[in-house]
């Protein structure tokens, strides 16, 4: 007998099992995202109907808060006060209000760029959803895109084209555009006058030819130029670009340079996630110049990080800021813009 055999047997060793913990999913963002977007577009569409924000041309005046919002002209016209009282009422209740909002506001896209545009605008909203419809119709997310973007997916899928899909994408964008014409009528006119005319089929004459006019531009738009509107031509969009082009250290999308071997196996085909599913359709790896009218949607952050969900030194792209911002721009040659 050995003296191994006389050795009480030892009790099995206890494992803890230990998991991995993961960096906080970028899918939770999108979907934190998309409640900001439908929350803010309820607040678009019921705004004017409890009176928190329009402007009453029958009454002459702006609600505000479910307050009326008066600049105080009226006792100047009727000869109760004077010009000088007249000129510091519309001061004070209107320029002063006025650039106040809009010195927060900018400060915002001084800071974390056009995340307005990304985050909260009823407009934008409705880029993506017809983007998202397009894509399935035709695989290109504009009908100006000169070729089908790539049909794989960040997850690993494959998207699937159908033209089938156009038959969601004209009453999508038909639907989007009455609805925007119905709710900007109502900023405009009492709510309760212009929804009872429409719900009784009996809108004026003024009504029905604004809101005609009015459903077959935004249509257009909406088919048409969505993204050449959103780059080119909305004013609130552009000031914001302007104020974060201006902070060299605002939060931008940053880019391991050193990484970028990496991007050849982001998708078959040697395609790029990232750039597939911008959509303002830009180059997200690109300098911040390039990257004007980025709207801090994040969706190239997610998508990267999807494809790299497998790589233990994680996605080439982050939200930056600070002086990491600033070193993000510095020696990076810029690639070719679309």
């Amino acid at each position: 007998m050995t003296e191994q055999d006389t050795l009480p047997a030892r009790p099995p060793r206890r494992v803890i099992p230990i998991s991995r913990v993961d960096a906080p999913s970028q899918r939770g963002l999108q979907g934190r995202r998309l409640l900001f977007q439908l929350g803010f577009f309820a607040l678009f569409v019921l705004a004017p109907v409890f009176d928190l924000f329009r402007y009453d041309l029958q009454a002459g005046h702006a609600w505000l808060l479910g307050f009326e919002w008066r600049l105080g002209l009226d006792d100047f016209l009727a000869g109760r006060i004077g010009a000088g009282e007249a000129g510091a009422n519309v001061l004070l209740r209107l320029f002063l209000p006025l650039f106040a909002g809009a010195g927060v506001f900018l400060w915002v896209a001084w800071k974390w760029g056009r995340l307005y545009c990304g985050w909260l605008c009823p407009h934008f909203s409705v880029v993506e959803t017809i983007n998202t419809l397009m894509l399935r119709a035709t695989g290109k997310p504009s009908v100006w895109e000169k070729r089908p973007i790539t049909p794989w997916l960040p997850g690993g899928g494959r998207r699937r084209i159908d033209a089938r899909w156009w038959g969601l994408v004209l009453p999508a964008a038909i639907g989007f555009a009455f609805a925007w014409a119905v709710v900007l009528l109502s900023y405009l006119l009492p709510p309760a006058e212009v929804y009872g005319n429409l719900i009784h089929g009996e809108p004026t004459r003024n009504q029905a030819l604004f809101l005609a006019a009015a459903t077959a531009v935004l249509t257009l738009e909406f088919l048409f130029a969505r993204h050449l509107f959103c780059r080119y031509a909305c004013a609130v969009g552009l000031f914001q670009s302007l104020a974060w082009m201006s902070n060299r250290k605002a939060m931008v999308v940053g880019f391991t340079r050193q990484r970028a071997a990496d991007c050849a196996s982001c998708l078959p085909e040697r395609q790029s996630a990232c750039d597939a599913v911008c959509p303002m359709r830009l180059t997200p790896r690109n300098i911040k110049r390039h990257m004007f009218t980025c709207t801090q949607c994040a969706q190239c952050v997610d998508a990267c990080g999807q494809t790299q969900a497998d790589n233990p030194r994680g996605p080439l792209l982050q939200w930056v800021s600070g002086e990491a911002a600033h070193q993000n721009e510095a020696g990076f040659r810029a690639g070719k813009e679309r």
